[in-house]
């Protein structure tokens, strides 16, 4: 009797560390699977935008900058949703330590999107017609700082800090996920004071990288220091 008791006790443990890993294995895709709903409007609108330029829609107004020159627009779409969808498996650590050869692969994949998703951005805030003073300024700026922070990301892994590494490559995720914060911004801006005004549009655009910079800054202090073992696993991987 007490035999059995003492099985059932085994059993149950055994089951229940068993259910443990599964759960946190499940809760690790959560990440990439809400960066990736965060993005879907964004991506939608991008797609959009493209079949409106391979079936020659109608020129308006608003989307006449895009027909005279549609290059920059094209590499920005197209590469900002390999970088969204592509970015967000990287936020998945033991997909990212069991897979590095992938890791290594897909992150050279995203330095080159990242660098035309930005510079891309950058060329139509410079050479497109401006939409308002502040915003000019807002894109210009959180433009800039993705290009530089994917190269101080990549300058990062090269010396192998892969904690800086880390760091600088999630702003640069944080700022080109902007645009998906920024339909939320906008949906409640309009929702609290009625359609925004020029001034108005620009804070709320401003605000969506905001926030995500904040978060990724939250997420990057909370985030332990990697174990010496680890980390060495991941340099050898990367160089």
């Amino acid at each position: 009797m007490e035999a059995n008791i003492h099985d059932n006790a085994r059993t149950a443990d055994m089951h229940q560390r068993t259910k443990a890993p599964a759960r946190k294995g499940w809760a690790a895709w959560l990440m990439p699977a809400a960066l990736i709903l965060l993005s879907a409007i964004p991506l939608a609108a991008g797609a959009f935008r493209l079949i409106q330029l391979a079936s020659g829609a109608e020129i308006t107004p608003a989307n006449a900058r895009f027909f005279a020159s549609p290059l920059p627009v094209v590499l920005h779409i197209v590469n900002a949703s390999l970088y969204a969808l592509l970015g967000a498996f990287q936020f998945v650590t033991r997909f990212r330590n069991r897979r590095p050869g992938w890791h290594r692969a897909a992150g050279r994949v995203l330095v080159l999107c990242g660098l035309l998703v930005g510079l891309s951005g950058l060329w139509m805030t410079l050479f497109y017609p401006r939409t308002g003073e502040l915003l000019y300024i807002l894109r210009l700026l959180f433009g800039s700082g993705m290009v530089m922070s994917i190269v101080l990301g990549y300058a990062a892994v090269r010396r192998q800090d892969i904690i800086q590494h880390r760091a600088w490559m999630t702003r640069a995720y944080a700022i080109g996920l902007g645009a998906g914060t920024q339909v939320l911004t906008g949906m409640v801006g309009e929702l609290i004071a009625g359609p925004p005004s020029e001034l108005g549009n620009a804070l709320l655009m401003g605000a969506g990288w905001v926030i995500n910079l904040a978060i990724a800054e939250w997420s990057i202090r909370r985030r332990p220091a990697p174990r010496a073992r680890t980390a060495s696993a991941v340099i050898s991987h990367l160089q």
